[in-house]
């Protein structure tokens, strides 16, 4: 009996460990020593940008945290800020990663300008001789271009959840939180103070805890208890950092595309590097919250199959899982409704009381919650007739049901729908018995393939699209008279 429950403490603690085993597998039990600090993706990716024809000078005073946030904790907020005050530091090794700026010192150009003096006066003050060639002090850079902006917004909780269980002393559970900061970025020219881009990047902050545990009494006054588990929070300079980085990029790729600084790289590396972050940018501009990502998905006709297993729900008892296949295909009126209608064969069961094959047709309006996600909830009603293999007796039905598909691609997509057959009549099993008619339920998986153009999102271009096709339909019955015209024309002479 005890190795059951070892096993339980076996595969609970391996399906926690499993998930986040690079975190739980190098915990810390030694002092480490200091270590350059980490690189983003993003920093590895402006290295990786080809050259500018020359570098631009520019100007960071200040890139501070603007949201004044404090950290938050259980028990409230702290006197700690919520993000790193050194924004402007970030910033500045960003410019330096990307080989595109050459920033100046602004921060602290009082300590600058100080320094500056005190070199003057210990040389006009320790001189020797007045008559020396000695050289004068450069005269500092002065910057084309101003970087301003900050960290706007930081945004605490604005996802959480978990999920666990427990059976007979042995549980495990897993909990986790995302937080939610913004950046802005603008560059403004100090010959006329004229902004000539701003750039706006969001980084989410994943926290997440996972613990498993076991207590339970093995023997009599002996008492199992253990537990493990660990907690994984994602740095907050990292993702600050790595928003920045973002930002430089995007500000760089945007002042190409605008001719602001030009690139030396090849034309087709230029146009690749420009589609590349237009087709990002296309992304992010039809991702919501929660990364759910909005793009015209669905084609106007699509064609399906399913099948599963159906269930009786009629006179007899102990109805029985059998076989059902079906085949139809669909047409969408919008991106959320559209008419289908489908073939079925199907078999139903009692145990040893009634099993029989029939066939049906169904003709649906379905409604779809979700179209231009991937993952998309949808509901269905409608009539439709059934009749028995013999073809002997025929019924009239209603059906509705529901499901949820996923999109494998922009073409096909996989489902899983439940549906209700409500029959008008009492003898689907051949016995008429009580007040309520017979019923049955199918449940299935399915394959849908689509094709035709994707239904446009907007619904300007939705109505546009069909005055285009209305047109051409019209122009389509003008000349189908005009032949005929000819032709009877032709005819009489």
């Amino acid at each position: 009996m005890y190795d059951k429950f070892y096993k339980v403490i076996a595969v609970v603690s391996c399906a926690l460990l499993l998930s986040g085993c690079g975190a739980y597998f190098n915990q810390p039990i030694t002092i480490e020593n200091a270590r350059i600090g980490e690189d983003t993706e993003v920093t590895k990716t402006l290295r990786d940008f080809p050259s500018p024809v020359e570098p631009v000078v520019v100007g960071v005073y200040k890139f501070r945290d603007q949201t004044g946030q404090y950290k938050p904790t259980e028990a409230g907020n702290t006197f700690s800020t919520a993000v790193t005050q050194g924004a402007t530091t970030i910033l500045i090794k960003a410019l330096e990663d990307s080989k595109w700026f050459v920033p100046i010192e602004r921060e602290n150009l009082s300590n600058l300008l100080n320094e500056r003096n005190i070199i003057r006066s210990t040389r006009k003050e320790y001189r020797k001789t007045k008559n020396t060639n000695e050289p004068q002090l450069p005269p500092l850079l002065y910057a084309g271009i101003i970087l301003e902006g900050g960290i706007v917004s930081y945004d605490s909780n604005i996802i959480t959840g978990g999920l666990g269980a427990r059976y007979f002393g042995v549980g495990a559970s897993t909990q986790y939180r995302q937080d939610r900061i913004t950046v802005y970025l603008r560059a403004v020219s100090t010959s006329s103070g004229k902004i000539l881009k701003t750039v706006y990047v969001s980084k989410t902050i994943l926290s997440q805890a996972l613990d498993a545990n076991f207590f339970r009494y093995v023997r009599f006054r002996r008492l199992l208890e253990a537990e493990t588990g660990y907690t994984k929070n994602e740095p907050a300079q990292m993702a600050v950092s790595e928003a920045i980085g973002k930002a430089v990029e995007s500000l760089i790729i945007e002042g190409i595309e605008d001719k602001l600084w030009t690139v030396n790289a090849k034309p087709e590396v230029v146009d690749n590097l420009i589609l590349d972050y237009k087709t990002e940018k296309y992304e992010a501009q039809n991702t919501a919250l929660y990364d759910r990502y909005f793009k015209e998905r669905r084609g106007r006709k699509s064609i399906f199959v399913k099948g599963g297993a159906s269930l009786i729900s009629g006179d007899y008892n102990n109805p029985e899982l059998s076989y059902s296949i079906q085949a139809g295909g669909r047409w969408y009126f919008n991106p959320y409704l559209n008419v289908n209608a489908s073939l079925n064969k199907f078999e139903l069961n009692n145990q040893n009381s009634f099993s029989q094959g029939f066939n049906g047709l169904d003709l649906n309006g379905e409604l779809t919650l979700l179209p231009f996600e991937k993952l998309t909830p949808f509901f269905f009603g409608g009539i439709g007739t059934i009749n028995s293999d013999d073809f002997k007796s025929t019924f009239f039905k209603f059906q509705y049901g529901g499901g949820i598909e996923y999109l494998v691609s922009d073409n096909i997509g996989m489902s899983l729908n439940a549906t209700h057959n409500v029959v008008l009549g009492d003898k689907l099993d051949n016995i008429a018995q009580g007040k309520r008619d017979d019923q049955y339920f199918n449940f299935s998986f399915g394959l849908n393939w689509y094709f035709d153009n994707p239904i446009k999102m907007n619904k300007k271009a939705r109505k546009q699209e069909e005055e285009k096709q209305e047109e051409l339909q019209k122009l389509r019955d003008r000349n189908r008279k005009v032949r005929k015209e000819n032709l009877i024309l032709r005819g009489k002479n």
